[in-house]
């Protein structure tokens, strides 16, 4: 369908977003399915997230690639929830205390959401405590904690020494990312992974997810 190879080169382009509105509109009228709808988002996004990785496009291109997909996925939720497609896993994801930026983990969260999986976005500032409910109320199968600032990484650790503390951590696998974070401090707070970009975040959570 040529609507569903419109709507990548929608995204890839970064093109306005009532355009790609459109496409999607145009692409259900003809019978698209809602999950043609995310395979399209997600080939468009993959590609983005390669042309990041490459130095080709900058953080305004993927963080406006991932809030377009943000948008599609809620316009298309509808669709999606009759359809009673299968989710590929869950994630519980939020910014720890005392960080209030959310760009990349919300970039993340677009990319998971356009893959299928079911996200509960927790925001930002969010204590040890919020972390600790979320895993035992909805039983993920991966946290995500962000964080940008390095006075509040010290909050991951605190979130990782809990989860053992209460019996949880082997039930979890535990990412971290942020311009405040490495795959040495991932190793040394007992972290399961580090994703550098939101597109390895992604990566990273199918890999655990779906063994691939």
């Amino acid at each position: 369908m040529k609507e569903l190879a419109q709507l990548t080169k929608a995204i890839i382009e970064c093109t306005e977003l009532k355009k790609i509105q459109d496409i999607v509109r145009d692409a259900l009228d003809r019978g698209a399915k809602p999950m043609e709808i995310v395979d399209a988002v997600t080939k468009g996004l993959d590609r983005v997230g390669d042309l990041y990785e490459r130095g080709e496009y900058f953080l305004m291109e993927l963080t406006i690639a991932g809030s377009t997909a943000s948008d599609i996925m809620a316009m298309i939720k509808p669709v999606l929830e009759s359809s009673a497609i299968p989710v590929r896993g869950k994630v519980v994801i939020g910014t720890v205390l005392g960080d209030f930026h959310n760009i990349g983990k919300d970039i993340v969260i677009a990319m998971l959401e356009s893959a299928g999986f079911d996200v509960i976005n927790l925001g930002v500032d969010v204590s040890t405590e919020r972390f600790l409910s979320a895993v035992k109320e909805t039983k993920p199968h991966v946290l995500a904690m962000s964080g940008l600032l390095t006075i509040v990484v010290d909050e991951m650790k605190k979130v990782i020494d809990a989860l053992k503390r209460d019996g949880l951590r082997d039930a979890v696998k535990v990412m971290i990312g942020g311009r405040a974070v490495s795959y040495k401090f991932a190793n040394e707070i007992g972290a399961d992974g580090f994703g550098v970009t939101a597109v390895d975040a992604v990566r990273l959570v199918k890999k655990w997810v779906e063994g691939k």
